[in-house]
């Protein structure tokens, strides 16, 4: 099972029915992203579930419904154990960005969160989950693909928000001050830390 984010609301990858009670059901064939998008932005309707018999190739056959932006970014400890977050759009984020030409997902990861807080020094410990979700630029609806790394680093330097990106603010953030920002975070970041 995959979850896609539009917004907050998931949009959930299945192979089994249920009956409708909060969310409505769509075969994945022959959906029309759009409609159940704005469905999912202007109703009541918790998640939509969008339904295809083959496990091994609803997340393929999904990614073909809508252009995908590959993304890499990093959930990153220093060495007290605090996580670097990012504050940006008015919600707390972890640092990702865009893949760049000939560029592994890794090298994307480590550039984008060097860019975006001033760290430097990273090292990638493992891989963690993908998260997707759905926005909308120029008027079209793009899936984000983004794929995380757990790194460290023991860089205890000046934080430098990359502010013609929009943020506004780098922290490290303890276990309390983590659980405080989760509260205005996006629900992807919620299911990483």
């Amino acid at each position: 099972m995959y979850k896609i984010f539009v917004g907050d609301k998931p949009i959930i990858l299945t192979t089994v029915a249920e009956e409708e009670t909060n969310f409505k059901n769509y075969l994945l064939k022959n959906v029309n992203m759009s409609k159940v998008i704005k469905k999912l932005n202007k109703t009541e309707l918790s998640e939509v579930r969008l339904i295809h018999k083959n496990p091994k190739k609803i997340l393929k056959k999904f990614l073909k419904k809508l252009p995908n932006v590959v993304a890499g970014g990093g959930k990153v400890y220093n060495a007290n154990g605090d996580i670097l977050f990012i504050y940006r759009n008015d919600k707390w984020d972890l640092p990702k960005g865009k893949t760049e030409k000939k560029e592994s997902i890794e090298q994307t990861s480590i550039r984008e969160v060097e860019e975006e807080t001033g760290v430097k020094g990273l090292e990638i410990v493992k891989q963690l989950d993908t998260t997707y979700h759905i926005f909308k630029r120029n008027g079209t609806y793009k899936i984000k693909v983004t794929y995380w790394f757990e790194m460290k680093t023991t860089y205890d330097g000046k934080l430098k928000a990359q502010q013609n990106e929009g943020i506004t603010k780098v922290a490290w953030l303890n276990e309390e001050l983590t659980k405080e920002a989760l509260k205005n975070s996006y629900a992807n970041i919620k299911l990483l830390v």
